[in-house]
């Protein structure tokens, strides 16, 4: 199905499939800007808590050059606790349904039900962006399917209320690698084209600062799994620790993190700071650094 919507630099076509059928761009990735309708998400949780500031900065979103708009009702930062998906439901499908009024690019809801995705499904969604990659519902894979939305699959070692109490890898890009493998072949076994499956190596949910860079320094062997990647580290705290910034100081190091991932082979980059981000992007690609990124 295709999309068209206007950007900043003109009209763009959109399309909800991630193969073959990325959101065009002139870019040699797409940007997912965040939409969080939580009280509690790390990075701004409660700015977006009211319907009317969500559909706010979902134009803003839109209008600063998104290809994708990520929603979100659970926050899943280390140390969070579970939403019902009732509550999701009441966060999430009210917004998007709104989104829809104005937007007719790709729509992704952030969940790990399969009730949440059934009724974003009905309001406009058509990605679903699921962090626990079809593992913690198993009706899952069978709204993925008959839907025929496409699917993000992230890693993830643990549970956010656990992960980030002591994660042990012996090679973090290899399992990750084997990790994704698996989940797109069960995915297509149960119906999903492959066509329609997005890997994501799950920045900082169940890694320490030295996995996070050992899975953005192995990315291009990623990118050997055959599926698109999407890859989010934009204000995570590994920025943090690095630089010694508080949330709102990691602007920054969100911007050369995206940029040195889509230059070793990203297809998706999920980020809160869309302009910031789409303008580091075309400048990098005018510099010649995308030149040898992985296909």
């Amino acid at each position: 199905m295709k999309h068209e919507t206007a950007e900043p630099t003109g009209s763009v076509v959109k399309d909800s499939s991630p193969s073959g059928g990325l959101p065009s761009s002139s870019l040699p990735a797409r940007i997912m800007g965040v939409l969080n309708v939580t009280p509690d998400s790390f990075s701004d949780g409660g700015r977006f808590w009211d319907a009317d500031a969500a559909i706010a900065h979902a134009r803003r979103l839109v209008d600063e050059g998104a290809d994708i708009i990520d929603v979100g009702g659970e926050s899943t930062r280390p140390g969070s606790e579970p939403v019902s998906a009732e509550e999701q439901i009441r966060r999430t499908v009210p917004v998007i349904r709104r989104v829809r009024e104005f937007w007719d690019g790709p729509v992704s809801i952030d969940t790990t039900r399969a009730a949440v995705a059934v009724a974003a499904c009905a309001g406009g969604a058509d990605w679903i962006n699921d962090i626990s990659a079809l593992r913690d519902d198993p009706e899952m894979v069978r709204v993925v399917a008959d839907t025929g939305s496409c699917v993000v699959l992230m890693h993830m070692q643990g549970k956010p209320g656990t992960m980030q109490e002591q994660p042990t890898y012996a090679d973090v890009v290899t399992e990750v690698a084997d990790f994704l493998r698996e989940r797109a072949a069960f995915a297509m076994a149960h119906g999903v084209p492959a066509d329609r499956i997005v890997g994501d190596p799950g920045i900082g949910f169940g890694k320490s600062i030295a996995h996070n860079l050992e899975l953005l320094r192995g990315l291009p062997r990623l990118t050997g799994l055959g599926m698109p990647l999407c890859v989010g580290l934009s204000r995570k705290s590994f920025i943090g620790r690095i630089t010694g910034a508080d949330v709102d100081g990691r602007l920054e190091g969100s911007i050369v993190g995206a940029v040195c991932a889509v230059q070793a082979g990203a297809a998706i980059v999920r980020v809160h700071d869309v302009q910031a981000t789409r303008r580091a992007l075309l400048v990098a690609q005018a510099m010649g650094a995308f030149a040898s990124r992985p296909s």
